[in-house]
């Protein structure tokens, strides 16, 4: 996890940046479909706009899902700590999933003038969490601490079946972390300045994550127990089990939990904000079925309200899949990563085909010789992890630890392309906002 984190750091550094350039050229909350849009050839554009829209829009819904339900997980891992033989059902996750989408869902419609608020707070409280649970762990270290070796570049290579290629399961969950930072780019019309604070906002989010990050991930490495114990951890959340054996008891580990959930449901309500304005954004441009009610505004909270009601309704149809089987729904957190990657992945490519032309003239750019290297880092980084985000985590593979990945997110694209064929090619243009650069052009 150490050696993980430190590599996605400097990885998806390159990702934030590339993605920065292209925010400070054309800083809008349509993101990397308006990119593509821009940069592509005039021939092409359109529908290399609406497959990096679908894609953009797919990775929101599916990585807002992914938190939500992660949330619903952990609530119910820290009811196991009291309860150990208990056994959670899939309904009865579904149900603690469902009432985290209706209280985000309340808070973002109703609560948007208190939102600025909101990430300020959670900010304050996460490096008041981090502190706390450094301080515990490193304190009580109830099982022991391993080796500064073992901390810091141990890895079994004996428990998932992958050999020493076992080393990239401790990527997946850092990169899992800043999947998101593209993000951001939805907030660009809610700024002032976004040529400049976008770019930042989303250079930023890396080194500041990371940082924070270190001081959570070593104390963790430093005092866990062995990982054939922790793979046993109840819904398949090793962090509740973790704190408990760490901390020495139930009580110490559920205190660390409720600090681990108050920063998922800040992420929560967050996320949701994000993936609401992306689907406002797709909707505003005709490229999603019955745009015309998903792009209305509520013109007394200056919330799009029915683009907040479909993600969240999208969410809970995607949550029943849970109780049909639990491996086809994991496959969406991957679908996620992958979604978002790729769709940063298009328009990267498209600027680098034409040697930077645009990003070049950005106010916040990173130069020509810088840039290239930069650039094509990230995106042999998003090849390279599109692959990671698909492959099976255990050996030998059957139906149960397959992993469904690319086959939800290629059914994703069919049922796009589908609609782009049928109807959205005769409405859809591109962004409405992109006249005005054209002519710029």
């Amino acid at each position: 996890m150490f050696l993980g984190w430190i590599l996605v750091l400097i990885v998806d550094e390159c990702i934030a940046l590339s993605l920065g350039e292209l925010a400070s050229r054309y800083p809008t909350s349509a993101g990397p479909y308006y990119w593509s849009f821009q940069l592509a050839p005039p021939r092409f554009r359109t529908v290399l706009s609406f497959v990096t829209g679908w894609t953009w829009l797919i990775g929101n819904w599916t990585i807002t899902l992914s938190v939500n339900f992660g949330f619903a997980s952990l609530i119910a891992a820290c009811v196991a700590l009291y309860h150990p033989d208990f056994i959670i059902e899939p309904w009865q996750l579904l149900l603690i999933f469902y009432a985290i989408c209706g209280i985000t869902f309340l808070i973002c419609a109703y609560g948007n003038r208190l939102l600025p608020a909101v990430d300020t707070a959670c900010a304050a409280f996460t490096a008041v969490a981090i502190l706390a649970t450094l301080v515990c762990l490193s304190a009580k270290a109830e099982v022991g601490r391993n080796e500064v070796g073992e901390t810091l570049g141990g890895y079994d290579t004996s428990l998932s079946g992958w050999g020493g290629f076992s080393f990239f399961i401790g990527v997946l969950p850092a990169a899992y972390t800043f999947s998101a930072i593209g993000m951001v780019s939805a907030m660009a019309e809610e700024c002032d300045d976004p040529a400049v604070k976008l770019p930042r906002a989303i250079a930023l989010c890396v080194p500041v994550g990371g940082v924070a990050g270190l001081f959570f991930i070593i104390p963790i490495c430093a005092t866990m127990p062995a990982l054939e114990y922790i793979l046993d951890a109840p819904v398949a959340q090793a962090l509740p089990y973790i704190f408990a054996a760490v901390m020495g008891s139930p009580a110490g580990g559920l205190g660390l939990s409720i600090l681990v959930l108050i920063i998922t449901f800040f992420c929560s309500i967050s996320i949701t904000v994000a993936a609401s304005r992306c689907t406002w954004a797709f909707a505003r441009d005709k490229a999603i079925p019955v745009s015309r009610l998903w792009s209305r505004v509520d013109a007394r909270r200056g919330v799009p309200i029915w683009a907040l009601a479909l993600t969240t309704v999208v969410q809970m149809l995607l949550g029943l899949i849970n109780l049909g089987s639990s491996s086809a729904f994991l496959a969406f957190v991957s679908v996620g990563v992958i979604s978002l990657a790729v769709s940063y992945a298009i328009p990267i490519s498209i600027s680098m085909w034409h040697r930077r032309r645009e990003v070049n003239a950005a106010r916040w750019t990173m130069g020509a010789k810088v840039g290239w290297v930069v650039n094509v880092i990230a995106v042999l980084w998003i090849v390279f992890e599109t692959v990671l985000f698909s492959m099976p985590q255990v050996l030998p593979v059957d139906e149960v630890t397959m992993n469904y990945a690319i086959v939800v997110f290629m059914g994703f694209m069919v049922l796009s392309a589908v609609w782009y064929g049928v109807y959205a090619r005769k409405v859809y243009v591109g962004p409405p906002e992109s006249d005005g650069i054209k002519v710029e052009r």
